[in-house]
């Protein structure tokens, strides 16, 4: 009777459902909830009201404990159950979460409240939260399938300024926020219509900062940056950018000495896409713009520097002019210098002393020019003008150089800059009055034309010959190009059929590397074959732009493109290798066969 009842009391005590939990927390802190029952035998778990003041970030999870032990040759075992949830405190305050209920053999057994009080920042009593595994910059690595909501893992996008002149720049800045492991990000700044944009050469290892956002501690990252110069007016739109993300979550489904000695590392990788918010900007044309505006907006000085002062007629001499400043360097015109009508002058150099910063560009752009004086006296080079708009004073300024006296002595006839030998050193009568040209001249008749002249015909009957023989040949050529490209697109389904039975092949032999290297052929190759596509330039935007201009729609766009990445994602999941190859090779039929339907209905339609 009395061992009878021992061990009804000890199966009670086996059935207690025990939650546990810190009793404080700091807000924001994050928490482990558990509930545990010494039985696996068990059904319909359910938590209680959990309050508002929580937010359960992943759970429930649930786990399984067994120990053995043999003592004098007599085996025993106990097992329990852990339900697991991951939760975070939003706001102060002391809080209870009411008793969480299970049924175990048929009997609903209630667990304990569990008393919290969150406190602010830096005031609690600790967490008892275990230690997850993080990444190289101590990010988290989360659970595989925990769900990677907005707020764990988003971009912010911000313009310094939302209002701005013609050519004024913004500096466009793209700030990651995460509290999940990211250990991969792609995006691309399409070509935007109505700017000049550049993009700020960044770091490539980006280094994270933390950063406290609504409590939270987000580990934060400039991923990237433009510079844009406004060059139409209105209000403009930066749209919004995909980036294609990777986060590393932990398998701890895998035993990790299997994971050791089977080559397996208990991490899986998740692909995220996270959409960067486009954003609108007013730009305001510039005021009338005077005559000599030079297109620079910003801030600016100019110099000029003469290599030399005293010359001989024939001589080159340089002139350099260099704008400095803050703005649009690139944009702005040469500046014009007034040399006297007896100078020949030569296109300028131009060296590009600038560098791209958030403000901007900032530095030089440096203008030598070669100017030769073709007779003697002394003359005045005027100080040279620069005229443009002021983004700080709000209106049109000018700067000038200093001007130059040249002192140009007789010179022996012959130039050192390019081939002028034999000319001679004329003088300028009055101002427009020459010596008389002497020596032989030739002469002809008056009646002497080319125009209807023998030549004349036989030259336009053989120039008529040219062009109809250059029409025909290069006609031939494209239209047997575009037989080639016809029987192309014709036969590439057939193309890619053939690959794909070689790959059905591959996967019921089960060599996957094959089989996803024979699928990925039969894609790319359709793809390319079907909308003449080259090798070169095959990428998912190409397609995608090809695909929409023969009326295929979005979805089945999205299907063929998704059938891609499934087979680049696959070939690396983890799992049951014949039922990834099986999916792809699914995915990959269902999307070619999509796009052949759409594309007859297309070319029946036009028809």
């Amino acid at each position: 009777m009395i061992i009878g009842l021992v061990c009804v009391t000890a199966a009670a005590v086996a059935q207690t459902l025990m939650g546990s939990a810190p009793p404080n927390l700091a807000m924001g802190e994050q928490f482990r909830l558990t509930y545990t029952i010494s039985n696996k035998d068990v059904e319909d778990f359910r938590v209680g009201n959990i309050p508002d003041a929580f937010e359960v970030l992943i759970g429930p999870n649930r786990s399984v404990q067994s120990s053995y032990q043999m003592i004098n040759g007599k085996t025993s075992s106990t097992s329990s159950i852990t339900f697991t949830y991951i939760v975070v405190a939003t706001k102060k305050g002391t809080f209870t979460i009411p008793p969480a209920h299970v049924v175990v053999d048929g009997k609903t057994i209630a667990s304990n409240s569990i008393k919290i009080t969150v406190s602010d920042k830096g005031q609690s009593g600790g967490s008892n939260v275990s230690p997850r595994a993080r990444d190289d910059d101590g990010a988290e690595m989360r659970d595989a399938g925990s769900r990677i909501s907005g707020s764990d893992l988003f971009i912010k996008v911000s313009a310094n300024k939302r209002r701005v002149y013609e050519q004024e720049p913004i500096l466009l800045t793209y700030k990651v926020y995460t509290l999940v492991s990211l250990t991969q990000l792609e995006g691309k700044m399409p070509d935007l219509k109505g700017f000049h944009t550049q993009e700020v050469d960044l770091p490539q290892q980006k280094s994270f900062k933390v950063e406290t956002v609504n409590g939270r501690p987000y580990r934060t990252v400039t991923w990237s940056q433009y510079v844009m110069f406004p060059q139409i007016t209105g209000r403009l739109q930066i749209p919004s950018i995909t980036f294609n993300g990777i986060v590393v979550q932990q398998n701890r489904n895998i035993d990790p000495f299997e994971a050791f000695f089977n080559g397996g590392s208990g991490y899986i990788e998740v692909k995220k896409q996270i959409l960067a918010p486009g954003i609108e900007v007013q730009v305001d044309p510039l005021p009338q713009r005077p005559a000599n505006f030079s297109g620079g907006v910003g801030k600016f000085s100019i110099s000029a520097q003469l290599d030399k002062t005293d010359v001989k007629a024939n001589d080159p001499i340089s002139l350099r002019v260099i704008i400095s400043g803050t703005g649009n360097l690139k944009l702005i015109k040469q500046p014009e210098v007034a040399f006297p009508k007896d100078f020949d002058k030569y296109d300028a150099k131009i060296t590009d002393k600038t560098k791209l910063t958030p403000n901007g560009l900032e530095g030089s752009m440096i203008y030598d020019i070669l100017a030769v004086p073709r007779h003697q006296g002394k003359y005045e080079i005027p100080p040279i003008e620069f005229t443009y708009f002021d983004t700080e004073t709000k209106r049109y300024e000018t700067v000038r150089s200093e001007g130059f006296t040249l002192s140009v002595a007789k010179g022996s006839g012959s130039s050192s800059v390019s081939d002028f030998t034999g000319q001679e050193d004329l003088q300028l009568l009055n101002k427009d009055i020459r010596h008389i040209k002497t020596g032989d001249t030739r002469q002809h008749s008056l009646d002497d034309f080319f125009f209807g002249s023998t030549g004349y015909l036989v030259s336009i009957i053989v120039l008529a010959l040219v062009f109809i023989s250059l029409f025909v040949i290069f006609r031939q050529r494209a239209i047997e190009n575009a037989n080639i490209t016809k029987r192309r697109a014709g036969k590439a389904n057939k193309v890619a059929t053939k690959r794909l039975k070689k790959a059905s092949k591959l996967m019921r032999e089960n060599k996957p590397g094959e089989f996803y290297d024979e699928v990925l052929r039969a894609l790319w190759g359709y793809v390319g074959d079907k909308l003449n596509i080259p090798v070169a330039q095959l990428s998912h935007d190409n397609i995608s732009t090809r695909l929409s201009e023969r009326n295929v729609n979005e979805e089945t766009i999205s299907q063929f493109i998704g059938a891609l990445d499934e087979c680049e994602f696959q070939r690396y999941a983890p799992g049951d290798p014949k039922g990834n190859m099986s999916k792809v090779y699914e995915k990959a039929m269902t999307a070619i066969e999509h796009i052949e339907d759409m594309m007859k209905k297309s070319k029946k339609v036009k028809k």
